[in-house]
């Protein structure tokens, strides 16, 4: 079935154009205005096709198509999943430890979260995840079913309308107990995948506050208010602290924990059509609770 958002304009409303009603009422990208105007029924007006010039009066019953349209999708896979919640535009899954979130083209037969879910959504709904963790983190990641509300959700991450928290161990016992780091992210020098801290880099800021300090340990809650590739991992290794099975901003020993030990936690969501507010928790996983024992 075919997902419609519908709004009777008000006196308010009337005299703009389709276009602007669409960005008003249901704060629509032009991106996506411009593929609804390509669809048969993208936009309708009173039930007809609509251009988005067309301007709009009050009582007139504005309409516009937040499905995806015909795309590619990967090769569907079987995984069970597991759901914290799920409606018609946005499911929220707990993340398991050494599944890549995208499937590649070099190995086009490994089991991916994009192969899982090409396999589970319906026609019309496709794989956008909002929140990315790394292939070793666990826990929290929200998905989007479609376009319309990967781009509603983007427009309010790190804000307190969309919050997460992570749990993460170090190594060694952090000092001071709790901080911020605000230092800039960018490529290393000659990688298309490691980062660095670097001044010209990208804004980045991380709270930490220690929780438990046991057997050369540090167990801390993360909180991101940017979202850069790597960021936890790369600023708790840039004040002497990496995370312990980091193999790539500390050292890695999978005799300890074969896998960075970070752990998507919480997440505080208002939904952006529905204005519930959402509380997800997910507990830490086996290994990580076993390095703190």
């Amino acid at each position: 079935m075919v997902r419609k958002l519908c709004k009777k304009i008000t006196n308010e409303l009337a005299g703009l154009s389709v276009e602007s009603g669409l960005k008003r009422c249901f704060f629509m990208s032009k991106d996506h205005i411009s593929r609804l105007k390509r669809r048969p029924e993208g936009i309708t007006l009173n039930g007809k096709k609509a251009y988005t010039t067309a301007t709009l009066s009050a009582g007139d019953m504005l309409c516009a198509e937040i499905c995806d349209g015909e795309t590619v999708r990967p090769t569907p896979m079987d995984m069970p999943l597991v759901v914290l919640y799920e409606d018609e535009d946005i499911i929220i899954i707990d993340k398991p430890a050494g599944v890549a979130v995208h499937s590649s083209t070099r190995n086009p037969r490994e089991l991916t979260l994009e192969n899982a879910f090409s396999a589970r959504l319906k026609e019309g709904e496709n794989f956008h995840p909002v929140s990315r963790l790394d292939r070793g983190t666990t826990g929290i990641m929200t998905v989007a079913k479609n376009g319309y509300m990967h781009h509603r959700l983007k427009r309010i991450m790190h804000t307190e309308e969309f919050r997460r928290e992570y749990v993460g161990i170090s190594v060694g016992r952090v000092e001071p107990e709790s901080g911020r780091i605000e230092l800039p992210i960018g490529f290393e020098q000659g990688s298309r995948y490691k980062r660095a801290i670097q001044p010209l880099g990208s804004p980045a800021l991380t709270e930490y506050r220690t929780l438990q300090c046991n057997n050369g340990f540090t167990l801390m809650r993360l909180i991101p208010h940017t979202g850069r590739t790597h960021q936890l991992r790369l600023h708790m290794s840039a004040i002497g602290y990496p995370l312990a099975g980091d193999w790539l901003y500390g050292r890695e020993d999978r005799e300890l924990i074969a896998r960075p030990a970070l752990h998507s936690c919480e997440l505080w969501l208002t939904h952006p059509l529905t204005g519930d507010k959402l509380h997800i928790v997910s507990p830490p996983p086996e290994d990580m609770l076993r390095l703190m024992r």
